[in-house]
């Protein structure tokens, strides 16, 4: 499990405070949502169909996060959040790889936070105790999907050391394609 982490963290407003980096409770399903839906409705405008962003729900994503939270955990699998005034600004899943091909590697599900904390560091911490948290559950190597049109998240990844491996998959189950482009580091 990592540790609780602090760093500084911007404001909208510009001034700085402290932000946690801890494991994720039932009780911030629902940040989280508001986290997944408000970070999906700005990185992708333009890349998805804007029908689909509008039709993003938080508390429904927020929901589907309190089932997941709620459910056993497989070992290495776990949820992070980042959290500023005692709200969830962000949130990184890890976990063992769901690709037949990375058996054995670990999985960064998901990394998302709120579009006003982006370039100040607190993705970059997220990942790390993402990573971490791999690590410690005996994984040597990652991998992580990325919208393949998402260049600000592909120079975030490639900027912390991942690269794209040359697998590639279409995602159709929204209703429209997709593609992702998957990507992978050694944890050492």
């Amino acid at each position: 499990m990592a540790s609780t982490n602090r760093l500084p963290g911007g404001c909208p407003d510009g001034t700085i405070e402290a932000v946690n980096i801890r494991p994720a409770g039932l009780g911030d399903s629902m940040g989280i949502g508001l986290v997944h839906v408000r970070s999906w409705q700005a990185a992708y405008k333009g890349l998805v169909p804007q029908r689909y962003l509008d039709s993003l729900d938080p508390v429904q994503r927020g929901q589907v996060w309190a089932r997941h939270l709620s459910e056993g955990h497989q070992v290495g699998e776990a949820v992070l959040v980042a959290e500023a005034d005692d709200e969830v600004v962000g949130f990184v899943s890890v976990g063992p790889s769901r690709d037949d091909d990375a058996k054995g590697q670990g999985e960064v599900w998901a990394i998302y936070l709120l579009p006003h904390f982006w370039g100040q560091g607190v993705g970059r911490a997220l990942m790390g105790a993402g990573s971490e948290n791999l690590r410690g559950s005996g994984f040597t190597e990652a991998t992580l999907w990325v919208l393949g049109k998402n260049e600000r998240a592909r120079r975030f990844y490639e900027a912390a050391g991942w690269a794209p491996d040359g697998a590639a998959k279409e995602d159709d189950s929204r209703g429209f394609s997709l593609t992702e482009v998957r990507y992978r580091r050694r944890l050492g």
